[in-house]
């Protein structure tokens, strides 16, 4: 994976979302995005794995393994779980140079963060912040190969 891979994610996000101008079908489509989240193991919905800062209870896992930082995710709340699965679309599977390094323009693009409530952007944000932060702990302890789980 590489930067390349990241935009080309970014690309096939923003595929789904075209021919959705109004903001209630771009919400009709996370919410869809949403209702297919995983459901993760019990023993990863604890407080080391919530997302501050997000309105719904958040929780994301992840995981690194040969060079790559996956993320799985569960929310209470249907728009939360879309939200947190269009960043994972984009972000699981790659380098933690990458995740640190492109960022989600794609979502601008898209208007999403204009068409949420200031909580839900808030949350949204705070997801990406965590990805962040797991990415730049496994680029600095790489030989944790599962140090989340």
């Amino acid at each position: 994976m590489s930067f390349e891979s990241c935009l080309q994610k970014q690309q096939q996000v923003k595929e789904l979302f075209s021919g959705l101008v109004d903001i209630e079908s771009k919400y009709d489509k996370i919410i869809e995005i949403g209702r297919s989240q995983c459901h993760l193991n019990p023993k990863y919905k604890t407080d080391e794995y919530l997302v501050r800062g997000c309105q719904s209870r958040m929780y994301l896992v992840s995981y690194y393994v040969q060079g790559k930082v996956y993320f799985e995710s569960e929310a209470d709340a249907i728009i939360s779980a879309g939200l947190s699965t269009l960043l994972i679309r984009v972000y699981s599977g790659e380098d933690p140079t990458t995740i640190l390094k492109c960022p989600p323009t794609y979502l601008e693009e898209l208007n999403i963060p204009q068409t949420l409530t200031p909580g839900r952007a808030n949350g949204l944000a705070s997801i990406y912040l965590r990805m962040k932060q797991d990415a730049l702990r496994y680029l600095v302890s790489p030989q944790e190969p599962f140090a989340k789980l």
